[in-house]
């Protein structure tokens, strides 16, 4: 083969397989783009791969755009650098003018990660017009893309004309016929505001005329997944004039939230409710914008559509936060949050559960025993478990208001119709979060109340709960430390009766528990108590659990290390090598991979 031949080998190859019938192989031609350019080198990588790739960008299947996409947004460093970066342009303005949605999103990244490499010269000579073709094409998945662009630039255009033709292109995207293109300006216009705001020194009173249009173009859009948008644009809208010290807006900004808040369409108004806390939180300034919003905040708490309740109901700590004083809470959110409670969704309930502790902060102790309590306990008895499970693994809140008192009279009946629930996903959740509660609620009250609970999920009928119990008496051990765990879990498992140990599943769940409370116990607990016991299960007669032994030896020498020479040769060093020579070719096999793995670790 020639050297001129094997130049051209590599950019032959990959013309060759994205002429290849199957996608699969046009896909995979795609993912080596990298590889063919480093071969090439920048000089031909302009000349001759860049061009056949804006061919390709006409001429194929999504999966391969997707992937072209993608790739061109890495190209730069190919091409030889920034000076050359516009070459990238043209294949990917093709991309993002393509229908299918993932192709657009991805050309959409591309140009925007290529535009931060470029100079003011090359944004106003080629990336700009680039956004103004997208935006003025007669397809709406130009002008899709084209909503994408803007952030790219507006703040990097430090001239104040261009800014305002800038803003005065996406005014006509926001007001496009197309209902596609106006929820997409209304997803992307946030960011520009966000933009303007973090360089405030750029924006003029003409730029916000711009915004303020936009935005009441959105709130009166006869769409509802355009309208609804316009909540996400209010905050940031908020947040700018926040930053700016500037209340002149203020008013009519909170009649713009009301009015939102009460729409007649409901994917609207779960927007708001779902957004509510930091929409309130806009109008901190004056106490009075707050108490304001309060009945419409608790219109949506009634709402008819179950989702928005679901979405006001995470909401209600957030806003209660923001109230000027508790009697608020005490005389306007309680009640609804009784309401709530009880709701016919149990979705929603679940969703309250989420959060309603987090009111007792808010209360004094007295307050919380005779309002917030009872309401706590009536959803420690709802049938549905999530709703109790969402309410116990938020307890600590409750505790520190209230104290231990409550939790102790009340909580355990809860967990322990939990932790026999019919359905072991519940079981599962409980023993989860049995670690955090036992943080919570001290040695005391556990080892009175829930030791036993947690020794008895051992010995469950389903593996992954039996397992899930070894792992918790792990992270118990962890809070509690080596000497209770010596006293209340070892000492109870190896009390076990011969009749128990008779059964192959307790020794072999035995073996796993003690194994897996190694490397959190002292020394003198390994040696003392679980290398007996280990010694015992390692001449086993079912050869599963000799070689669960011969593993478990492995873990041992590896916690307790040289320090404990003599006991570890004396001791494990004999057994495994007895192991290794095991009628049973799996125990010979473990035995020998532990025995190694011994050896290194003394060596």
């Amino acid at each position: 083969m020639t050297e001129r031949s094997e130049d051209l080998y590599p950019l032959a190859l990959l013309m060759d397989e994205l002429k290849h019938d199957d996608v699969a192989n046009r896909v995979e031609a795609m993912k080596k783009l990298d590889t063919i350019a480093l071969a090439l080198g920048p000089q031909r990588t302009r000349d001759e791969l860049v061009p056949f790739l804006t061919e390709v960008a006409q001429d194929d299947e999504d999966e391969v755009f997707a992937f072209l996409a993608e790739q061109l947004g890495k190209f730069v460093p190919y091409v030889g650098g920034n000076k050359y970066a516009t070459l990238l342009l043209p294949a990917l303005e093709i991309l993002a003018s393509t229908e299918e949605t993932l192709v657009r999103d991805k050309a959409v990244n591309s140009l925007n990660n290529i535009a931060q490499e470029l100079s003011q010269e090359q944004l106003f000579h080629d990336f700009i017009p680039l956004i103004e073709n997208l935006a003025t094409n007669e397809w709406f998945s130009s002008k899709v893309s084209a909503c994408g662009l803007f952030k790219a630039v507006l703040v990097r255009v430090q001239d104040d004309k261009f800014r305002k033709e800038l803003l005065a292109l996406f005014l006509q995207l926001t007001q496009d016929d197309t209902p596609m293109v106006r929820r997409a300006a209304g997803r992307n216009l946030p960011t520009l505001i966000d933009l303007l705001t973090q360089n405030i020194h750029l924006s003029t009173n003409e730029d916000w005329d711009y915004i303020s249009n936009m935005f009441q173009r959105l709130v009166g859009d006869s769409q509802d997944s355009v309208k609804f948008l316009a909540v996400e644009v209010l905050i940031s809208i908020l947040k700018f004039f926040n930053k700016k010290e500037d209340s002149t807006h203020t008013k009519g900004l909170l009649h713009s939230a009301v009015q939102l808040i009460g729409d007649e369409a409901w994917r609207v108004r779960y927007m708001a409710a779902d957004c509510f806390e930091d929409l309130a939180s806009q109008f901190t300034a004056d106490p009075a914008y707050i108490e304001e919003l309060v009945q419409p905040f608790l219109a949506l708490c009634e709402d008819n559509e179950s989702d928005v309740r679901k979405a006001i109901a995470k909401q209600i700590p957030g806003f209660a936060k923001l109230l000027p004083n508790s009697q608020i809470v005490l005389n306007k959110i309680l009640p609804v949050v009784q309401t709530l409670c009880t709701d016919e969704s149990e979705t929603v309930r679940a969703s309250l559960a989420s959060e309603v502790t987090s009111l007792a902060p808010l209360l004094s102790k007295q307050e919380a025993i005779d309002n917030l309590i009872p309401i706590l306990l009536n959803m420690l008895k709802d049938e549905f478990p999530d709703v109790r499970l969402n309410i116990i693994t938020k307890l600590k809140v409750v505790n520190e208001a209230t104290g231990i008192d409550f939790l102790t009279e009340n909580l355990l009946p809860a967990i322990t119709e939990l932790a026999k629930d019919d359905n072991w996903r519940v079981r599962m959740a409980i023993i989860e979060y049995i670690p955090l509660l036992a943080e919570q609620l001290g040695v005391e009250f556990f080892d009175q109340q829930l030791a036993d609970l947690c020794l008895s999920w051992l010995w469950d009928t389903v593996y992954s709960i039996r397992y899930a119990a070894v792992i918790n008496l792990k992270k118990l051990t962890e809070v509690f430390g080596s000497d209770w765990s010596r006293e209340r879990i070892i000492s109870c498992l190896l009390k076990s009766d011969t009749q128990v140990l008779e059964n192959f599943v307790y020794r072999i769940t035995l073996l796993s528990a003690l194994t897996e409370l190694i490397p959190v116990v002292s020394a003198e607990v390994i040696t003392d108590k679980i290398l007996p016991f280990i010694n015992h299960l390692s001449t086993d007669s079912v050869p599963n659990i000799r070689f669960n032994a011969a593993k478990s030896y492995a873990v041992m020498v590896e916690t307790l290390g040289k320090e404990y020479n003599d006991l570890i040769k004396e001791s494990v060093i004999i057994a495994l090598e007895k192991l290794c020579q095991d009628s049973d070719v799996d125990v010979r096999y473990f035995a020998g991979q532990s025995l190694e793995k011994c050896k290194s670790l003394l060596s």
